[in-house]
């Protein structure tokens, strides 16, 4: 048996390639309810349910609103007083970490994988996500793989995040750049409750 590339697989390969062909449709399978979940039912407590058994770890007072997606979700940890917006994308195939009060608007996508473009079999690069305290992330923003955004920082609308941002930074653009900074450094605030039925 060959495998995509035309290489000759050995039969401890083969059955290597099936077991992880098995646990790829649990996963997709997996993925399947958990959008059902997320798309269909508009309650918060039942919604956060089904994601802690999924394995994401939610903190305290945090909300994912509706039609949020995941890729691996026992990867994803989200702190106290976060609120995660309608529509948003969690990769969870390496660490993604969101701290305490972060505020992700809609459609925000997060992603820990992207394919190497220059390895011969297309290779997949995994790397961590961190997002600290108190950050915003504005509506239909990207952040890229191995990217660590500081405390306070704020992520402009659409913005394409490539690279660290700085504490208290704020970036738009695409690729992210620097334009301006939070003037306020003491940050206390709690966000508000969540949208109901949403």
């Amino acid at each position: 048996m060959k495998d995509k590339t035309g290489k000759e697989l050995s039969s401890q390969e083969v059955f290597q390639k099936a077991l992880n062909r098995a646990y790829n449709i649990i996963i997709d399978l997996e993925l399947l309810v958990l959008n059902l979940v997320s798309c269909t039912i508009p309650f918060h407590f039942i919604r956060k349910a089904f994601y802690r058994a999924s394995g994401v770890k939610i903190g305290k007072d945090s909300f994912i609103h509706m039609g949020a997606r995941f890729y691996l979700p026992n990867g994803v940890s989200i702190g106290d007083g976060t609120v995660v917006g309608d529509h948003c994308f969690m990769d969870g195939r390496a660490p993604l970490k969101i701290g305490n009060h972060v505020d992700i608007a809609s459609d925000v996508m997060i992603y820990n994988s992207e394919h190497d473009v220059n390895s011969e079999g297309f290779d997949p690069i995994e790397e961590p996500v961190e997002i600290e305290d108190y950050v915003f992330i504005g509506p239909r923003a990207i952040i890229l793989p191995g990217v660590k955004i500081g405390k306070g920082a704020v992520i402009g609308a659409g913005a394409v995040v490539t690279k660290n941002v700085e504490p208290f930074k704020i970036v738009g653009g695409v690729p992210a750049q620097e334009i301006g900074e939070r003037k306020n450094k003491n940050l206390n605030y709690k966000l508000g409750r969540a949208r109901l039925f949403q």
